[in-house]
C-alpha cells in the first residue's frame, strides 16, 4: 500500500478542526511535494520529518512524496503536524502498521533529532478528539493540558520512536496525567480599610455580574479594590473553567493546568493596542478580553487609554463575543468577561478633594471626562466614588470589614436565586427577561421615569439600573424589587450625574 492515512487537529480561534493528513508515494525521481493551504512553518516541516526519520533508524523513501492536507482550504499553520507526516510516510512505505492509525488523533511538533516538542492549542484538541470517538497522542509536555479533557484516553510520547513503537505493538505509551489543582491565597476584602460605599457596589457587580467604574483620587484604593473582585465570585464551573483555559491554550501564552479552575483576572496596561485588547494579527489570537473570559478584566487609568481601543469594547460588552476577520479566515473567541475601570477625577487627579488641592479649570476637567464616550458608559453599570480616607481609618489597628468568605456566601445565594428565576446573572437579562423579572409598582416607575429625565439617560441605562436593583433584591432576598432598591440603583449612575452637571 503506496497510501496512508493519518488524523490531526488545526488550530482556528478557540476551534480545532479536523485535518487528515494523506500521504502517497509513487515512482519518479525523488520529491517532497506538501499541499494543502500550508503556511511558512508548515512547508519547513519536510526538512524536520527527513532528519527526525532518519535519526529514529528507519529509512526515508526515495520517491514521489505528496502529503496533502485536507481540507484543502482551511490555513493550516505551525508544527503540529510534523509527527503526524511522518507517521504518514512510514506507513505509507510499509514501515509501521498502517491499520493502527486509524483509532489515533497525533500532534507534535519534531526536532531534528526525532524529539517531540510541545505545541498549542492542545486542550481544544483533545476535546475534538473525544467527540470524535478518537484517542490521542501529543508530546510529555502537553500531556497535563490535554488531561483536563477528561474523556478522552491521551497518550503521550518524548520521541518519534516511541509513538512507532506504539503502533507496532512493542511498547505501550503512559496515559497522560492531569496536575493536582492549586488553590492560591486569594486577595481578602478584609485588607480594604474603611470605603463602605465602594465595598457595596463591588459585592453588588459580583452578585449580578455587573460591570463597575471607580472614580477618586490616587491611593484611595481603587486598585486595591479591584483586585478582591475574582475573591468575591464563585468558584468557576467544570465548563466555565474548560472554556478559559481553552483560550489561554491558544493564546500562544501558554497554559498552567493546575490552576485551571481559578477565574482569570487580566489588569492590562493602558498604553495596551486595541488589537492587545480585543485580539488579532495576521494569525488571530486572543485578545486580553478573551483572556478574561469568566472571569474580570480590570482597566486602570481609563481615560488615558486610547479612545479607539476603548471603544472597540462596546460591541463585546453587549454580545460576550468578539470577531475578527481577515481576508482568509474569520475567527470567533468568547469575550464574556466582567469589567471593572478606574478614572481620575481629573488630570491632576484630587477634583472634589477636601483639600482643595486641585487646580485645573473647568475645560479641562470636562476635556478629561470626555475622554470616555457616553455610550461605553452607558454599558457600565455602576460608577461609584472613592473617596481619599483619613489617616485614622489606615492605622494598623483600624476595624476591618468583612472578610471575601463572608461576602463570597451573600454573593453565591443571591446568583443561585437569579439562575433559578431565569438561567442567568441579571447583568446578562435581555431587554424582555428586564422587563419580566424586574417589575416595578406605579410608585416606583414614576421614580424611576423622573430620575431618567432629570439625568437624561438612555433606554439601556434605564434598564441597566432595573438590574442592578434586581441584584440589590436578591441580596436582600426580597421577591420584588422596592423602592430602597430602586434609589440605590439610581445612586450608582454617578457618571451620568457628571455629565447632566457639565452640561449645564
Amino acid at each position: 500500500m503506496n497510501l496512508a492515512l493519518v488524523h490531526s487537529r488545526a488550530r482556528t480561534g478557540v476551534r480545532a478542526p479536523a485535518v487528515r493528513v494523506e500521504v502517497h508515494l509513487s515512482g519518479g525521481l525523488p520529491r517532497f511535494s506538501l499541499v494543502g493551504l500550508p503556511e511558512a512553518a508548515v512547508r519547513e516541516a519536510k526538512d524536520r520529518v527527513r532528519a527526525a526519520i532518519s535519526c529514529a533508524q528507519y529509512e526515508f523513501p526515495a520517491r514521489v512524496i505528496t502529503v496533502n492536507l485536507a481540507p484543502a482550504d482551511l490555513p493550516k499553520d505551525g508544527g503540529r503536524f510534523d509527527l503526524a507526516i511522518a507517521l504518514g510516510i512510514l506507513a505509507a512505505s510499509g514501515q509501521i502498521p498502517l491499520e493502527a492509525l486509524g483509532e489515533y488523533e497525533f500532534l507534535g511538533e519534531l526536532g531534528l533529532t526525532g524529539e517531540l516538542r510541545a505545541v498549542d492549542g492542545v486542550l481544544p484538541a483533545a476535546l475534538a478528539a473525544a467527540q470524535a470517538g478518537r484517542k490521542l497522542v501529543v508530546p510529555t509536555g502537553n500531556g497535563a493540558e490535554a488531561a483536563l479533557a477528561a474523556q478522552v484516553e491521551v497518550r503521550t510520547a518524548r520521541t518519534l520512536l516511541e509513538v512507532c513503537a506504539m503502533l507496532a505493538g512493542r511498547k505501550a505509551l503512559p496515559c497522560a496525567e492531569a496536575l493536582p489543582t492549586q488553590r492560591t491565597a486569594g486577595l481578602d476584602l478584609a485588607d480594604v480599610r474603611g470605603q463602605a460605599h465602594a465595598r457595596r457596589a463591588l459585592e453588588i457587580a459580583a452578585a449580578g455580574g455587573h460591570h463597575l467604574l471607580l472614580i477618586g483620587p490616587p491611593g484611595c484604593g481603587k486598585t486595591l479594590l479591584a483586585s478582591r473582585l475574582p475573591g468575591l465570585l464563585p468558584e468557576a464551573s467544570e465548563a466555565e473553567a474548560l472554556e478559559s483555559a481553552a483560550i489561554a491554550s491558544v493564546s500562544g501564552r501558554g497554559l498552567d493546568p493546575s490552576r485551571w479552575r481559578e477565574r482569570p483576572f487580566r489588569a492590562p496596561h493602558h498604553t495596551a493596542s486595541a488589537v492587545a485588547l480585543v485580539g488579532g494579527g495576521g494569525e488571530p489570537r486572543p485578545g486580553e478580553i478573551s483572556l478574561a473570559h469568566n472571569g474580570v478584566l480590570f482597566l486602570d487609568e481609563l481615560p488615558e487609554w486610547d479612545r479607539r481601543a476603548l471603544e472597540v469594547l462596546r460591541e463585546p460588552l453587549e454580545s460576550g463575543v468578539v470577531t475578527i476577520s481577515r481576508a482568509a479566515r474569520q475567527s470567533e473567541f468568547p469575550a464574556r468577561f466582567q469589567l471593572v475601570a478606574a478614572m481620575n477625577p481629573c488630570p491632576c487627579g484630587w477634583a472634589g478633594d477636601s483639600s482643595g488641592r486641585c487646580r485645573c479649570n473647568p475645560d479641562a476637567v470636562r476635556r478629561y471626562r470626555a475622554r470616555i464616550s457616553g455610550p461605553l458608559l452607558d454599558r457600565i453599570d455602576l460608577h461609584v466614588e472613592v473617596p481619599r480616607l483619613p489617616p485614622a481609618q489606615l492605622r494598623p489597628q483600624a476595624a476591618t470589614g468583612e472578610s471575601s468568605t463572608d461576602v463570597r456566601m451573600r454573593v453565591l445565594q443571591a446568583q443561585q436565586c437569579q439562575h433559578r428565576r431565569a438561567g442567568q446573572l441579571n447583568a446578562r437579562l435581555s431587554q424582555t427577561d428586564t422587563a419580566k423579572h424586574c417589575h416595578l409598582g406605579e410608585r416606583d416607575q414614576l421614580l424611576l421615569e423622573r430620575a431618567v429625565d432629570a439625568l437624561q439617560l438612555s433606554a439601556r441605562s434605564m434598564h441597566r439600573i432595573l438590574r442592578v436593583a434586581r441584584t440589590i433584591a436578591d441580596l436582600d432576598g426580597e421577591a420584588d424589587i422596592l423602592g430602597r432598591h430602586l434609589t440605590e440603583a439610581i445612586g450608582y449612575r454617578r457618571a451620568d450625574r457628571n455629565r447632566e452637571t457639565q452640561a449645564a
